[in-house]
C-alpha cells in the first residue's frame, strides 16, 4: 500500500468517475519500526512533533500528529521525512483507514428458546454434550474475541471474564466495553462472547460451547480500522491468550480483493511462531457473507490465509446458507441462521440482554473457537497446526448438502461450501487428547518457467509443472497440508477469470469462481490462492493450473507467472487411530515453521523513495496482494524440464474428451521442477 492513494477509479461508457465513497483515506497517525526500546521510540518521535501512543508489538509504536487532518485523500509525507532520516528508525507508514465490515446478517425471525445446534442428538449437532460428559468444558483455556467490545459486566459473561484478554485498541484503554448508541450496532462482539463462554447453570440466556473458559474481548472495529489496529489486535498477550476468534474481513461485496498488510502479516507470522509459547496462536476466522453477491473467500486474504482456520456456516437442517461464499480456503463448518424458516442462533446481547437471532458466518467462528478450547484443554500442547490436523480428521461431512462434496486423492471427502464438514467436539477432544506432535512444516515452491501465456475470451489455457516436492532437500514436502498458487495475471475484468488447480492424485479445486460483480481492470498481483483440499495428498507429480477467461470478445487475459507452493511435512504426520486410547499421550516435541528471512527487501515504492525503509518480509506473505503495474518485469529462471505423468493426462484428457496425446500437445512440454529450496 505504501503512499500510493487506493482510490477506485472506475471507467463507463468513455467516461472515468472517482468512487470517492470506497476511497483509502490517510489518517493522522503511523506506524514506525524504531530499535532501542520504548523510552528511546517515545523521546525519538516526541522529538519530531509525534505524540507517541503506544506499542503496538516489540519495537513498533503507534504514534499520531497532531497537525495532520484525521482523514486526507492525500499523504502527509512531509511530517514523516524527519523522523524516517533517524538512524534508529527502520521502517515508518502513515496508516490508512480500512474498509471492514462485521459479518453479520440481520433478519427479524420469532424466537425461540432451544439450543438446538448443540443438543439435538442423531449427528445433528455438533456433539457438544458428550465432550461436556467427559468433563471437557474450556477449563484453563483463554479465547479472545476481536470485535466491536464486549460488554465484560454481562450477567452470562463477567464470571469468565478475563481482563488480561481485553484490550480498547479504539481508545488506547484496557476496558473493551462497546460505545452504547440507539441502534444497538455494536452488539456484534458481545454476540460472539457468549456463544463461547457464557456461564451454565445461572438462570441467564444462554451456555457457551466452552463455558468455563475464560473470556476476553479486543475493541478494534469501533474506529479506523488501519493495519497497526489489526496488527496490535492480532498481537495482544499471546503469551496468555490461547485463542483469537475474528468475525469480520474486507468488503463482502463480489468485488474486493484485500487481506492484511505488512503489520498485520507480521503480528500473524509472529502469532504462530511466538504465540503460547512457541506452539501457536490459534486463529479461528468466519469465512464470509458475500453468497449473495456471488464473492470467493479466496480473495479474501484473511480467510485466505494458512494461518488462520477458516471456518462456514450450514443452515439448521444441513443446507447451505444463502450468505456462505464457496471457496477450497475453507476448513470446516458449524451451524449458523438459514432461510427465515430455520432457526438461529443464541447468545448474550448488549444490556445484558439475550438474543436468539444471532446469524452469519459469524456466529459461526465463535462455535468453532469454543470447540478448540475444548480441544485445547484436552491437550494444551497442541501446536496451530496440530489444532488444523485435527478439525480435518474429525469433521464430519454427513448431513451436510451440497453438490460439490468429492473424494480427494487419500479418500477423505470435501467440499467448498463446507471444508471437510462439521466440526464434533467429542471427537476432537477424545483425538487431542492422545495427539503427537506433527513434524515441522516444510515449504517446497517451484516456478512455472514461461514468462507469460494470453488466456483469450471464451477459452481456457492449462499450465503444468512437475514436481518431485523438493525431494532430497532439507525442506522435502511429501504429504501435504496447504497448497497456495501464487499467480499474477493481467485481465480486463477480473470477475470473469476462473482459476483450478488439480493435484497429481486428481484432485480438482476451484481457486476462484467467477465474481460477476468484478469489474475491475487490476488483475491479480502475486495474490496467494489456497487450498486445503489436498491436506494428506502426496506432493509428488503434476500439477495443473487452468484459467478460464469468461470476458467477451477483446478482452484476453495474460497469466504473467505463477508459483506452486507446498506445504507439508517429509514424514507421515499422523495415522488415524482405529481405537480411542485411555492412555495419556507423552510431552510432544514442538512444531516449527520457516523462519522469516532477516533481510528487509525493498518494494516497488519503497525503491522510489530511498527515504522510506523497506517493508519487512514473512514467509507465507512473499507477495504484494495490493495493486501493482503489472507491466513491470518479472525475474524469473528456467528450471530444468521433465516429462508429465501420463496419467494425469489421461484423466484431464477423459474430462476434455480428447486423446492424452492431443491434451498433451495442447499443454504443451512446458512443465517444470526444480523445486525451489
Amino acid at each position: 500500500m505504501g503512499g500510493c492513494s487506493s482510490a477506485l477509479i472506475i471507467s463507463m461508457c468513455g467516461l472515468v468517475f472517482l468512487d470517492v465513497s470506497f476511497a483509502a483515506h490517510y489518517t493522522d497517525k503511523w506506524a514506525v519500526h524504531i530499535e532501542g526500546g520504548v523510552h528511546a521510540a517515545k523521546s525519538l518521535t516526541e522529538k519530531h512533533g509525534f505524540i507517541f501512543l503506544g506499542e503496538i508489538m516489540p519495537d513498533f509504536y503507534h504514534i499520531q500528529h497532531k497537525k495532520v487532518a484525521k482523514r486526507s485523500i492525500y499523504a502527509s509525507k512531509s511530517h514523516q521525512v524527519a523522523l524516517a532520516a533517524e538512524p534508529q528508525v527502520k521502517w515508518i507508514e502513515q496508516q490508512i483507514s480500512k474498509h471492514r465490515v462485521k459479518r453479520n446478517v440481520n433478519f427479524n425471525d420469532p424466537k425461540w428458546n432451544m439450543m438446538w445446534y448443540l443438543n439435538r442428538g442423531h449427528g445433528l449437532d455438533m456433539n457438544v454434550r458428550r465432550a461436556w460428559e467427559r468433563g471437557y468444558t474450556g477449563q484453563g483455556v483463554v479465547v479472545t474475541i476481536l470485535d466491536d467490545g464486549i460488554e465484560r459486566d454481562h450477567p452470562d459473561l463477567r464470571r469468565n471474564y478475563d481482563d488480561q484478554a481485553s484490550y480498547d485498541v479504539n481508545d488506547h484503554d484496557p476496558d473493551p466495553t462497546p460505545r452504547y448508541d440507539y441502534t444497538n450496532e455494536n452488539r456484534h462482539g458481545t454476540r460472539c462472547a457468549g456463544e463461547v463462554a457464557a456461564e451454565k447453570d445461572n438462570l441467564i440466556c444462554s451456555v457457551g460451547v466452552a463455558y468455563d473458559a475464560s473470556i476476553g474481548g479486543v475493541r478494534m472495529l469501533d474506529g479506523d480500522v488501519t493495519d497497526s489496529v489489526e496488527a496490535q489486535s492480532l498481537s495482544h498477550n499471546p503469551q496468555h491468550i490461547h485463542v483469537y476468534s475474528a468475525s469480520w474481513g474486507p468488503d463482502d461485496d463480489g468485488r474486493t480483493v484485500d487481506g492484511p498488510a505488512t503489520l498485520a502479516r507480521k503480528a500473524f507470522f509472529d502469532g504462530i511462531t511466538k504465540g503460547r509459547g512457541g506452539l501457536g496462536s490459534i486463529f479461528v476466522w468466519a469465512s464470509g457473507n458475500g453468497g449473495r453477491d456471488g464473492d470467493s473467500c479466496n480473495c479474501d486474504g484473511y480467510t485466505n490465509s494458512i494461518y488462520t482456520l477458516s471456518i462456514s456456516s450450514a443452515t439448521e437442517n444441513g443446507n447451505i446458507p444463502w450468505y456462505s461464499e464457496a471457496c477450497s480456503s475453507t476448513l470446516a463448518t458449524t451451524y449458523s441462521s438459514g432461510s427465515s424458516m430455520e432457526r438461529q442462533i443464541v447468545t448474550t446481547d448488549l444490556k445484558r440482554g439475550c438474543t436468539e437471532t444471532h446469524t452469519g458466518t459469524s456466529a459461526s467462528a465463535p462455535l468453532a473457537a469454543g470447540l478448540c478450547a475444548l480441544a485445547l484443554q484436552a491437550n494444551s500442547m497442541l501446536t496451530w497446526r496440530d489444532m488444523q490436523h485435527i478439525v480435518v480428521m474429525t469433521a464430519k461431512p454427513e448431513n451436510l448438502r451440497a453438490q460439490d462434496w468429492l473424494i480427494n486423492g487419500i479418500g477423505r471427502k470435501v467440499s467448498h461450501s463446507f471444508g471437510y464438514g462439521l466440526m464434533d467436539a467429542a471427537e476432537m477432544v477424545s483425538l487431542a487428547k492422545n495427539w503427537t506432535t506433527v513434524p515441522k512444516q516444510q515449504v517446497c515452491e517451484i516456478r512455472y518457467p514461461e514468462k507469460s501465456r494470453v488466456v483469450p475470451p471464451n477459452s481456457r489455457v492449462t499450465a503444468a509443472l512437475y514436481s518431485t516436492g523438493c525431494e532430497g532437500r532439507n525442506n522435502h514436502v511429501k504429504y501435504l497440508e496447504h497448497v497456495q498458487a501464487r499467480v499474477t495475471l493481467t485481465s480486463d475484468r477480473r470477475g470473469e477469470i476462473q482459476i483450478f488447480l488439480t493435484s497429481p492424485m486428481g484432485t480438482r479445486s476451484t481457486l476462484l469462481a467467477r465474481r460477476t460483480r468484478d469489474t475491475s481492470q487490476d488483475g491479480f498481483s502475486n495474490w496467494a490462492f489456497m487450498t486445503t483440499h489436498n491436506w494428506g495428498e502426496f506432493a509428488k507429480g503434476t500439477w495443473m493450473l487452468e484459467i478460464e477467461n469468461g470476458a467477451s470478445a477483446f478482452q484476453p487475459a495474460v497469466l504473467l507467472d505463477w508459483v506452486l507452493v507446498l506445504y507439508g511435512t517429509d514424514r507421515h504426520p499422523q495415522q488415524v487411530p482405529t481405537t480411542t486410547s485411555t492412555s495419556t499421550t507423552a510431552a510432544p516435541t514442538s512444531s516449527t515453521t520457516t523462519a522469516p528471512p532477516s533481510n528487509y527487501p525493498r518494494s516497488v515504492a519503497d525503491k522510489a523513495n530511498p527515504r522510506v525503509p523497506a517493508t519487512p518480509n514473512f514467509p507465507e506473505y512473499n507477495h504484494n496482494i495490493f495493486r501493482t503495474n503489472l507491466k513491470s518485469p518479472y525475474a524469473r529462471r528456467k528450471p530444468p524440464l521433465h516429462r508429465h505423468h501420463m496419467c494425469i493426462f489421461e484423466t484431464l484428457a477423459k474430462r476434455n474428451n480428447i486423446s492424452s496425446m492431443q491434451y498433451r500437445r495442447a499443454v504443451g512440454n512446458s512443465t517444470s521442477d526444480d523445486d525451489k529450496s
